[in-house]
């Protein structure tokens, strides 16, 4: 089946549809991982977001049973070069065709990648619709225009958890405010000896503390920070109580809670390789990320807070660290093994702060 994907500069691009059908809008990002196309379907900071892959060739090894973020996709579309029909892995359970439309996602193949990736990178990332079939091109573009701007949207109200959950039995209680969290996070604590309390996004400050956590730790999700204004205020009222971690949007959340600002990416960090610096220690990590703001550095307080990490490809802050109180927070994913462990010693750091 045809299927399309028109931008808000009127840009269309026409290829082969596969999984679901219909028409979907969303904000369209590049990511340029060549591994781990799963993992990026089923994380739920793609929430209101239609994902181009840079990697060529999309759905060799297929899909497994072991490698989810979350339980279900939440991309809203899914563009690629090419479709690998003949998956090939001993883990491999269905194709990735069918595990879209499973879960009712668009998915676009044939489309010129690279050339599409090169737009978004020098325009940044625009509003956009991919749609399946028949179907008038400029009209396509009309909706991609009129439809909403990722901010302005609380997108974790739909991927968080409703209800308090609970992982692991280890003797430090851990209070994990789900924002969109992926599970590897929640892994990587009940590893390390935590029974991980799995909070809904809204769970107030009184009500974490209730819970008599020797840490918490303020997780990933989609969106912009500045529309979870709750969150920020909860953060607020944690800082100085316990140890607290914050990760990705989590991390911006906490630079708005110590009275910093954040600002839209022109196109965003998505991806297995991107560098980054601990300033205390000089090491470099190649990081896996996945966000669209950032923390303003001019903004902050200099009195109270320190920047522990910078990006190195365009400088933007990775990482915050209060001077006095054991809280700290890191744009990009420790859980995220693209190093692979480059990052999974600010886990055991979380934890040093909390015995």
């Amino acid at each position: 089946m045809i299927g399309y994907l028109a931008l808000e500069d009127g840009t269309v691009m026409q290829g082969t549809a596969f999984g679901s059908e219909g028409r979907q809008f969303g904000e369209v990002v590049f990511n340029t991982s060549m591994t781990g196309y799963q993992k990026i379907l089923t994380d739920p900071s793609y929430c209101g977001q239609i994902v181009v892959l840079t990697y060529p060739l999309v759905g060799n090894y297929g899909i497994n049973k072991e490698d989810y973020e979350s339980a279900r996709p939440w991309v809203q579309g899914f563009v690629i070069k090419e479709l690998c029909d003949y998956p090939s892995n001993w883990r491999y359970w269905i194709k990735l065709e069918e595990f879209l439309q499973k879960y009712d996602v668009i998915g676009l193949a044939g489309i010129d990648t690279r050339a599409l990736t090169r737009r978004l990178r020098n325009y940044g990332t625009m509003r956009g619709v991919i749609a399946t079939g028949d179907q008038d091109t400029t009209t396509l573009v009309q909706a991609a225009q009129s439809s909403p701007s990722i901010s302005g949207q609380d997108l974790i109200t739909a991927c968080a958890t409703k209800e308090i959950q609970t992982w692991g039995d280890g003797p430090l209680r851990v209070v994990v405010v789900d924002f969109g969290v992926k599970q590897n996070i929640v892994r990587s604590l009940v590893q390390r000896g935590c029974t991980v309390k799995l909070a809904p996004p809204a769970t107030t400050a009184e009500e974490i503390m209730n819970c008599r956590p020797h840490g918490v730790v303020l997780t990933n999700g989609p969106g912009d920070p500045k529309d979870v204004w709750y969150a920020v205020e909860t953060a607020r009222q944690l800082i100085g109580k316990c140890p607290v971690m914050g990760i990705c949007l989590g991390h911006q959340i906490l630079g708005l809670a110590f009275g910093g600002d954040t600002y839209k990416l022109k196109f965003g960090h998505r991806g297995a390789n991107h560098p980054v610096k601990d300033l205390a220690t000089g090491k470099i990590a190649i990081t896996s990320q996945n966000h669209g703001f950032a923390v303003d550095d001019k903004s902050l307080p200099n009195s109270e807070v320190v920047i522990s990490h910078r990006n190195l490809n365009d400088g933007t802050v990775e990482g915050l660290q209060h001077k006095t109180l054991p809280v700290f927070s890191v744009q990009y994913h420790p859980e995220g093994s693209p190093g692979p462990m480059d990052s999974t010693y600010l886990f055991d750091r979380f934890l040093a702060l909390i015995q």
